[in-house]
């Protein structure tokens, strides 16, 4: 994948900021600014951290989650039609009783073209505020294979190999990855990258948020573990045209795979 937006070839955005802590305006505010230079700059997918509306801890999640399709839904497909790029983000998805840690992409036609569950629950707290998710979400990006993933979900061998194997090459993951787990844009993402000849964006918060500090490091990992962009501990707006690895430096583990019965 290479270029600037062409066909088969998006170029690729994250943003990295703080959490909104709740604030609604704040978080819609940060959003359309990061959508629409993401737009100049010729993106066709932003990707934005997890749970960011309404922020990732706090005691209101619960109160202020909303269903699949309202009024958060709405304004974001506005947004992102209004930019002229795609957009990928965590929110809190109120289901009738249940809630769910949720990601929802949208096209740049605002569009939805992609909804997700987290599988992984991280933590007791994410365990007394979530049901888990029960399933893939795949879809294609400018004729690639994609998948959304949500933050430690990435971190699990099994389930990359599985949408590997489904053909997935593109990985949005939305994340609230916290000190002291800096290791994972570092080391667990491009290591499993490479491993599953996936690409992987990995957008995270930064700054504090309650008893938390975050990581920052949002990654844009290539198939052959190149980092091809990376924020440091700060705001940051990210783009990046994923080019096509050289061959020699794809891994071939799932065709080599030998099980010993």
């Amino acid at each position: 994948m290479s270029g600037p937006g062409g066909a088969g070839a998006p170029r690729l955005a994250l943003w990295q900021g703080p959490s909104p802590a709740g604030d609604e305006a704040a978080a819609f505010a940060a959003l359309d600014a990061a959508l629409r230079a993401a737009g100049a700059l010729g993106a066709r997918m932003l990707v934005a951290p997890e749970l960011f509306l309404p922020g990732y801890n706090h005691d209101r999640i619960a109160a202020l989650a909303q269903p699949r399709g309202g009024a958060w839904h709405r304004r974001l497909a506005m947004l992102a039609r209004a930019a002229g790029c795609g957009l990928t983000l965590g929110y809190a998805e109120a289901d009738g009783a249940r809630l769910f840690n949720a990601a929802v992409a949208f096209d740049a036609s605002g569009a939805e073209i992609a909804h997700y569950r987290k599988l992984q629950l991280y933590g007791a707290r994410e365990a007394a505020l979530f049901t888990p998710g029960d399933g893939y979400c795949l879809f294609d990006l400018a004729g690639i294979r994609a998948a959304l993933l949500i933050c430690y979900d990435v971190e699990f061998a099994p389930h990359l190999r599985a949408l590997a194997e489904r053909g997935v090459r593109l990985v949005l993951c939305p994340t609230a990855n916290m000190q002291p787990f800096g290791h994972v844009a570092r080391l667990t993402v491009p290591a499993l990258a490479i491993a599953y000849g996936l690409t992987v964006v990995y957008a995270n918060c930064c700054g504090t948020e309650g008893d938390l500090a975050y990581c920052g490091g949002s990654v844009i990992v290539g198939a052959d573990a190149a980092v091809l962009a990376q924020a440091g501990p700060g705001s940051a707006l990210l783009a990046a045209d994923v080019v096509s690895p050289d061959p020699r430096l794809l891994q071939s583990q799932l065709a080599d795979y030998r099980p010993v019965s």
